[in-house]
């Protein structure tokens, strides 16, 4: 990610790897072998070339003719899309946390009574 990389596109990762990335903003894609190998070739042609993952809508295409799809959980999808990490999770929930808090004080202060 310190590179400016969003993305990694590979057959398959492992689950550590692929939960890490999710966790830290980078998007693991999984293609097929078939893919990601018609994938590398063109992108080590000698024209540039220029790839666009779409996150909204699930896709991976290239200004030439390669279109295909991918998949991952809606949760995560939903998170990456509003970058949303753990604590950005949580504090989505920010008012109930200050209304459980001021609860749970207020039955501490009683029950030292």
């Amino acid at each position: 990610m310190d590179y400016g990389f969003r993305v990694v596109i590979a057959p398959s990762f492992a689950d550590i790897f692929y939960n890490n990335s999710l966790k830290n903003g980078l998007l693991p894609v999984q293609l097929t072998e078939a893919e990601v190998a018609h994938l590398a070739r063109r992108a080590n042609g000698p024209e540039p070339y220029r790839l666009t993952v779409d996150l909204e809508f699930l896709t991976v295409n290239d200004d030439l003719d390669f279109a295909t799809g991918f998949e991952i959980d809606e949760f995560r999808r939903v998170c990456l899309l509003n970058g949303l990490d753990d604590i950005g999770l949580t504090l989505q929930n920010e008012a109930a946390i200050a209304e459980y808090e001021k609860r749970t004080e207020t039955a501490r202060d009683f029950a030292s009574f």
